[in-house]
């Protein structure tokens, strides 16, 4: 019985970390990265902005 308890509960960890790891990766996936992206293409419109106003 005790045998039996330990791998249920082995397996229930284990699962559970792996869900909670799929979660993580999707929340990076789905939330940050397009900021992250978002951030990028402005900092490289200000970045050719500026060099449209140097060049005139």
């Amino acid at each position: 019985m005790m045998k039996k308890f330990l791998s249920g509960l082995l397996v229930g960890t284990a699962a559970t970390a792996a869900a909670v790891a799929g979660l993580a990766v999707a929340v990076k996936k789905q939330v940050i990265d397009p900021i992250d992206e978002k951030e990028a293409m402005i900092e490289e419109n200000r970045k050719k902005a500026a060099r449209k106003r140097i060049a005139r």
